[in-house]
């Protein structure tokens, strides 16, 4: 039986390569066509005991002012209280409560998503490798994580009907990692 020195001592922390890392959000408009976004300034945390990621404690936060929908006054709107509320809650936060391995190269993702005063378990799908950079031979790991989401589970624009705006908002995010 492992110890619990044992797993802090053979923990891999990997920091983000946020040249090859992106986090966004599409959302259907009236009924016809998705509006994509992105947030321009996030960070993630992973650190892991096992070899292939499995069981890896993950941890993204979102400056919610950095939000991108290529449209300023659109971005200026999800700024305020309606949306994000950003100057209340600056963040957008989510810590893992587990990764697991389903196949070769397909992980479960469970985890708190926190959004506003909102904290709900989500579960999102990650498809990745992990392998060695060619050029400078450091161990590499990269993850496609997809979910959806409901605005109204986290107060986003209460009173905006659902064929105006979706209430499911799906989630992409790529983002490549270098084993420390």
């Amino acid at each position: 039986m492992e110890t619990m020195e044992n797993v802090v001592a053979t923990a891999q922390k990997w920091s983000l390569d946020k040249a090859h890392a992106k986090i966004g959000f599409s959302i259907t408009h009236m009924l016809v066509s998705e509006v994509d976004g992105l947030f321009k300034d996030f960070d993630v945390t992973v650190s892991n005991p096992k070899e292939d990621l499995s069981d890896a404690q993950i941890e993204f936060t979102a400056k919610v002012n950095s939000i991108d929908t290529h449209n300023e006054t659109r971005d200026a709107h999800m700024k305020k209280d309606d949306f994000f509320h950003a100057e209340q809650f600056p963040e957008i936060k989510f810590k893992s409560t587990s990764f697991k391995k389903v196949d070769d190269k397909n992980y479960k993702l469970e985890g708190a998503l926190t959004v506003k005063d909102v904290t709900k378990n989500i579960t999102l799908n990650a498809k990745g490798a992990i392998g060695t950079h060619p050029f400078n031979q450091k161990t590499i790991a990269g993850f496609k994580v997809t979910g959806t989401i409901k605005r109204s589970d986290f107060g986003l624009a209460p009173t905006m009907p659902s064929i105006a705006l979706s209430d499911e908002v799906n989630i992409v995010a790529n983002a490549e990692f270098i084993r420390e």
